[in-house]
């Protein structure tokens, strides 16, 4: 059992702002994420591309951005339950405990919820689901692990040719297989791909991954003519998109809207006393879902939190240049 004022439930961006804030606010903190490293959809999908809209920084690599909050939050010591699913929460006393699928149980004075749009599963492959892990990706977190390998990405949309152009500079070949011939991706990133010389296949599926023990090849049949052709490949990327839900956030008594999203007032509160919400995953009038609005619900959040655990707590916690 963990005991700390404040539990974030999400590790993406605006809950790793959220643990620096509890941890200004003088607060302890633990932040637990379904995922097995911080940085929610960042660190998963794009954690080479840059990001052109975080205030301060002309342009920041997800990776970047991602590491300096986990260092700002760093100064405070936060817990960190990773690879751990939020399952229930209860209420014991003035206390809420929140236990996850995988066992752990933490005991809070608060509850803030950052799931940006909750628990996201990837769209598998259905033609080589026994390579997971063994070649076969669905995410990228660490690109210098591609390096002087023959990669095949499977899809069409932004991630496929992201990874086409963050990959190709350091693998040993890249080959994008598309089944259709147009592409879900932006016009801009197609063209940057074609010209870094990526070939693309489209109107192409993957028939079949080979190998003993690893991916060593990759059959990939052209749906109109029928014709067949063998890929070296030791990594496959499929960026195939994928589904997501709140999941067990469902049954803690929230209002909760088309399924996905948790309404808040303006002190980013939900329904339920003491549990609180910021990101992608809140719903207000006016609401705009950008990284850089949720770090300031983060911070209303947080500062709204400090004031019901300790009534006697000041709302506005002065300037951190004042307390630093």
């Amino acid at each position: 059992m963990t005991e700390v004022d404040l539990l974030i439930v999400g590790a993406g961006p605006v809950g790793l702002f959220g643990a620096y804030y509890a941890g200004f606010r003088e607060m302890s903190v633990a932040v637990m994420d379904s995922l097995p490293e911080p940085g929610g959809q960042i660190t998963a999908m794009y954690p080479e591309k840059p990001i052109y809209d975080i205030a301060g920084f002309p342009s920041v690599k997800g990776r970047d951005l991602v590491a300096g909050l986990v260092e700002q939050a760093g100064r405070f010591d936060p817990a960190y339950l990773l690879g751990h699913c939020a399952q229930t929460l209860d209420e014991d006393g003035d206390r809420f405990v929140v236990t996850s699928r995988e066992g752990a149980s933490v005991r809070c004075r608060a509850v803030l919820v950052t799931g940006g749009i909750g628990t996201f599963t990837p769209r598998p492959l259905p033609a080589g689901r026994e390579y997971e892990g063994r070649g076969l990706a669905y995410f990228v977190p660490r690109p210098e692990e591609y390096t002087d390998t023959d990669v095949v990405i499977v899809g069409g949309g932004d991630s496929a040719f992201d990874w086409a152009l963050a990959l190709h500079p350091i693998a040993r070949s890249v080959t994008l297989v598309h089944r259709r011939e147009t592409f879900r991706a932006h016009a801009h990133t197609v063209r940057q791909v074609r010209d870094a010389g990526v070939e693309i296949l489209t109107s192409c599926q993957v028939a079949a991954l080979r190998g003993a023990t690893e991916v060593e090849s990759v059959e990939v049949v052209h749906t109109p003519t029928g014709e067949r052709r063998e890929l070296k490949a030791q990594r496959v990327i499929a960026a195939l998109g994928f589904t997501a839900n709140l999941g067990p956030l469902n049954d803690w008594g929230l209002d909760v809207r088309d399924r996905r999203h948790i309404p808040v007032d303006t002190t980013m509160s939900t329904v339920r006393r003491g549990v609180f919400a910021a990101g992608d995953i809140t719903d207000y009038p006016g609401k705009v879902r950008l990284i850089a609005v949720g770090f300031g619900e983060a911070a209303t959040a947080v500062n709204n939190a400090a004031v019901l655990i300790d009534p006697e707590a000041a709302l506005f916690p002065g300037h951190s240049t004042d307390a630093l």
